[in-house]
Order: C-alpha cells, then sequence, then structure tokens
C-alpha cells in the first residue's frame, strides 16, 4: 500500500528552492559554492544581514556592504570585505559607492524604518540627494512598502545594478515545514489560525503589513507601519487575558528580493512579555533566525511554533 505523505513531515529547504518564487524576476537559485562572486549588501538593521553576510562568506565570496547609517549592525566590519555608510535618503551615494566597488549585483537585508519618513521636518532632517528626489518623484505613486523599495530597485538598475535575493545564498534560513516545537496547537487554537491565516493574506495583498493576532475568532491587533513586535504588544495591551495566536504570512505577490517575512529570538521574546501563545508561519516562505534558539526557547516558554503551507491552509479552510 502507497504511504500517504504526512503533511506536517520537515521539508528540506534545498528542495524548496528548487522551485521558482513569484514574481519571475524574483525567482531563487542555490548559489555555486565555487563561483567567487563580488556581492553588495545594502544593509539595515536586524539579524538578518549578519546571517547573509556569515552564509556568503562561507560559500567564498566577497561581500561589499553600504550599510544605512544608524541602522546597520557593526558587526558586518568584521565579516564583509568592506564597508561603507549612507543615509537612508542618499540613494545616489549608495549607487555611487557600489560602483566603486565594480558591483553589479546587490542584495537588500535587515530592516529600515519606514516611521522617519512621517517625522516632522522629515526633509529637513533626511536631506534627500537628487537621486532620492528622482525615484520618488518619477516611481512612487504612494508609499506603500512594495512601492518605495521597488522604486530603489528601479533607480538602482539605470545604473545596471541589479537586486537578488538574500536568501539565493543562505536558503536554509528558510522555515521548515511542520510542528517545530513540542506543544502543538489546540484545536482552538487551529481555529484561529485558519481565521488569521485569511485575514493576514488579505492584509498583504493591500501591502499594509504581514501579521495579524488572533484571539477566539477576533482580530486583536494588525501590524502596519509600527512592525511586528510593537503589533504584538499591542495586542498584550488589549488582550489582557493572553493566550492569543500570531499569524504571520507572505504577500500574494511576495517578491523575494525585499521585506520577506522574518521572525527570531526578538519575536518569542515579545510573544512571551505580551501573553502570546501561538506563532503560526507560512513555510518556505518565513526567515527563521537562530532556529535552534528560538525553538529552545519556545519549548521552555511553552509558545507553540507551527510553519504550514499556504496550499494545506486553504484546504483546511475549505474543509
Amino acid at each position: 500500500m502507497k504511504k500517504t505523505p504526512d503533511p506536517f513531515s520537515v521539508t528540506d529547504n534545498r528542495q524548496l528552492f528548487a522551485m521558482s518564487h513569484s514574481p519571475s524576476n524574483s525567482t531563487l537559485r542555490l548559489a555555486s559554492p565555487d563561483s567567487g562572486l563580488r556581492i553588495g549588501l545594502l544593509a539595515g538593521s536586524g539579524r538578518f544581514p549578519i546571517a547573509f553576510a556569515e552564509a556568503a562568506r562561507r560559500a567564498g565570496h566577497a561581500v561589499h556592504c553600504v550599510g544605512v547609517e544608524g541602522l546597520f549592525p557593526e558587526e558586518l566590519r568584521e565579516l564583509c570585505n568592506s564597508v561603507a555608510t549612507t543615509p537612508l535618503s542618499k540613494i545616489g551615494r549608495a549607487i555611487r559607492l557600489f560602483k566603486r566597488r565594480q558591483i553589479d549585483h546587490v542584495v537588500m537585508a535587515g530592516k529600515i524604518e519606514k516611521v522617519a519618513l512621517f517625522q516632522k521636518w522629515r526633509w529637513v532632517k533626511l536631506v534627500p540627494d537628487w537621486r532620492t528626489l528622482h525615484m520618488v518623484f518619477r516611481y512612487c505613486s504612494d508609499r506603500k512598502d512594495d512601492t518605495l523599495l521597488l522604486a530603489v530597485i528601479r533607480e538602482f538598475e539605470r545604473d545596471h545594478i541589479h537586486f537578488e535575493s538574500a536568501l539565493t545564498y543562505c536558503p536554509e534560513l528558510l522555515v521548515k515545514h511542520g510542528f517545530l516545537t513540542r506543544r502543538k496547537p489546540t484545536p482552538a487554537q487551529w481555529t484561529d489560525i485558519r481565521f488569521g491565516w485569511e485575514m493576514a493574506k488579505e492584509l498583504g495583498r493591500l501591502d499594509i503589513g504581514q501579521s495579524v493576532v488572533v484571539n477566539d475568532s477576533a482580530v486583536i491587533a494588525v501590524e502596519a507601519i509600527e512592525g511586528t513586535d510593537n503589533c504584538i504588544r499591542r495586542a498584550g495591551e488589549l488582550c489582557g487575558r493572553g493566550g492569543f495566536t500570531v499569524v504571520k504570512v507572505a504577500k500574494p505577490q511576495q517578491d523575494m528580493r525585499f521585506d520577506v517575512p522574518t521572525i527570531g529570538l526578538g519575536t518569542l521574546q515579545t510573544m512571551h512579555e505580551a501573553g502570546g501563545r501561538v506563532l503560526a508561519i507560512e513555510s518556505g516562505m518565513t526567515i527563521f533566525l537562530d532556529q535552534q534558539e528560538v525553538i529552545d526557547l519556545a519549548d521552555k516558554l511553552g509558545i507553540a511554533i507551527v510553519s504550514v503551507k499556504a496550499e494545506e491552509m486553504m484546504l483546511r479552510m475549505a474543509g
């Protein structure tokens, strides 16, 4: 008799990377360890730029970093072949720095806080250069995340500098499919996951955010400009009894070159402080930083983490 595959068996991420991700211009491929490429890194904040630089270095690539001032991790100075910095608002400077290093392929990694765009006197504080002004007025019809980041890509392409997915070089960071912790969601929590999944996908389709917090089939909080951690904190304030579920997914139109859903130790610590009990994420589309440490912490705190495939979730909702 043919054995029915376990829908929650662990899948090798290298198999996941053998498949293409839409849109077609962000198809992922495994980098050859012997290719010895010169790669540019446009680095924001957080652990992801460090994880990328470590993986690229192990593969024998030369990494030349341009870090956003006040955001990029200083550890990159020890991991990259060169590090230069640029203010957030000076796209022209970033382009020149990469061209000086003869870099024509770049990846984005790390958080860029969009809050700075909505502060008082932002144009005075940020002082955009000519290329940034050109980008904004030529390509930015609104201030959605995808609009802004695609505008950056288009401005770089004018100088024949092309962006790739950072995950091309570190596919092992993508989350595996299945139950990741000893604790598993209860039937009631599965109901919240299904409910939150549909809401989060619609939120992503509208390019508002990636995360929804649910309790008892009610939306407690949704992520917008403040980011996932602050969304979870707000849910903790609104849901005093705790026990809520966090659902974090990729956008239906996810471009794997930027803004890929990411979780790490900070996500778990914030959930614990706010009273969250379940974290549901999308398999093969979510970056999972410090994986073993996060799983160990979740087991210690009694938080369930489950990684679900999109098509599997659609079947659960249809059933």
